[in-house]
């Protein structure tokens, strides 16, 4: 066997230990308790996991039942966005009364800290800092603190100038949205925490002379390298294994983990994935049928509605049958004073695009109904509605195909 052959052979290896769900699970057992101790070291600050990944390190019992929503890809070098269709501004009131939260995530190999933490939050702070001060009104927010706040070692002098030039841009976009600011008697301001680090900061304590509220950022896996290290308790460490979880759950979810934690850290490699097999149906069963009287049990009503049943069709299919069909269905049913549902199979995306289309062609800016209809919205249109939703909705994740609405 020459060195290249061997080289290809410990790649399988490694590639195969990264996907098996035993050193996954076990790793993020691993994780969960480090973040247990953060939560330990600060029990008055309210928990939330990042989502999607933040949700497999955070144990219910000490989560908030709130979730955060700020993606890697805002953060991505020259990709940086403070995201409108991402503005996370439902936690701000859970910040003021609890002055401050903890943020959990993770990364995989090759990172201390995600773009998410490292990044894409310090620019929600100090925009949100920027947008409320060109708001105001007063001279109450002397001395307000608006400066970019990223971890040192994690990014760069030249990229840190680079995202600062840009953030004042962003701030009169969030100032000038549909979206309202709450009043803040503190600015916001970043700390980073990862199992590296070896003392926990301290934080402002409470009161009218601290100077900001804390938004600690939780990195909940230890960086090792490769992405891998192998424990004497009989399993391979994986950094970040909460990622990508289609790649290796076999359709566990952070909540099922979560409520049948302890059996599933009992069991063997050999008969893991058996039970989370049983585990994942049970999980999908208990959605069907929530008694053990079927007299009692959800049974389907027929109801009118109109069916995506094509989505492989994709763009294409959504502007040309879905969307007509929703509006005329959305329209003869307001007409006649009914309610109207509209759902998908996530409820985050298309079911939003249809939302946000029907807003625009029937509701006019102060909310009242427009029974005939306009024409076509313009951006500004969909872009408000967009916001209107997401106002009362945060977990609104729509896609690209809402730009061709």
């Amino acid at each position: 066997m020459d060195a290249k052959e061997a080289t290809a052979i410990a790649l399988a290896e490694l590639r195969k230990e990264s996907q098996d769900i035993f050193n996954r699970i076990h790793s993020i057992a691993e994780d969960a308790a480090f973040v247990n101790r953060v939560h330990e070291h600060y029990p008055d600050l309210p928990m939330l996991p990042n989502m999607r990944c933040g949700a497999w390190y955070t144990e219910p019992k000490i989560a908030s039942t709130e979730r955060a929503y700020f993606k890697s890809t805002d953060g991505h070098t020259n990709n940086w966005s403070f995201n409108l269709r991402r503005p996370n501004l439902h936690i701000l009131p859970l910040i003021v009364e609890h002055a401050g939260l903890v943020l959990v995530d993770s990364t995989r190999a090759g990172k201390r800290i995600p773009d998410a933490l490292s990044k894409t939050v310090p620019i929600w702070c100090s925009v949100i800092n920027r947008a409320i001060l060109k708001q105001s009104v007063d001279h109450r927010l002397y001395n307000w603190d608006t400066t970019l706040y990223t971890p040192p070692g994690v990014v760069s002098p030249q990229e840190h100038s680079q995202i600062e030039r840009k953030l004042d841009a962003w701030a009169s976009e969030l100032a000038a949205s549909f979206y309202e600011l709450p009043n803040l008697e503190h600015p916001l301001r970043p700390i980073w925490i990862t199992p590296a680090t070896s003392s926990f900061p301290r934080l402002p304590a409470k009161g009218a002379d601290r100077a900001f509220y804390p938004i600690v950022c939780v990195s909940a896996s230890k960086q090792v390298m490769d992405g891998v290290e192998r424990r004497a308790t009989g399993f391979a460490y994986i950094q970040g294994s909460g990622d990508d979880h289609e790649l290796w759950s076999m359709g566990l979810t952070p909540t099922t983990f979560w409520n049948n934690h302890d059996i599933v850290l009992r069991a063997g490699r050999s008969e893991l994935p058996n039970l989370v097999r049983s585990l994942v149906t049970l999980s999908s069963d208990t959605h069907v049928c929530c008694s053990d009287n079927p007299e009692r049990a959800l049974r389907v009503v027929p109801i009118d509605r109109v069916s995506d049943a094509r989505r492989e069709e994709g763009q294409h299919h959504f502007l040309n049958t879905v969307l007509p069909r929703s509006m005329h269905f959305v329209q003869s049913h307001l007409q006649r004073g009914r309610k109207v549902c509209i759902a998908c199979d996530t409820g985050t995306d298309i079911g939003v695009g249809v939302g946000v289309a029907a807003l625009a062609k029937y509701f006019h800016a102060d909310g009242s109904f427009y029974p005939k209809g306009n024409g076509r919205g313009d951006l500004y249109i969909l872009k408000t509605r967009l916001q209107w939703i997401i106002s009362s909705y945060p977990q609104a994740n729509p896609s690209a195909r809402l730009s061709s609405v």
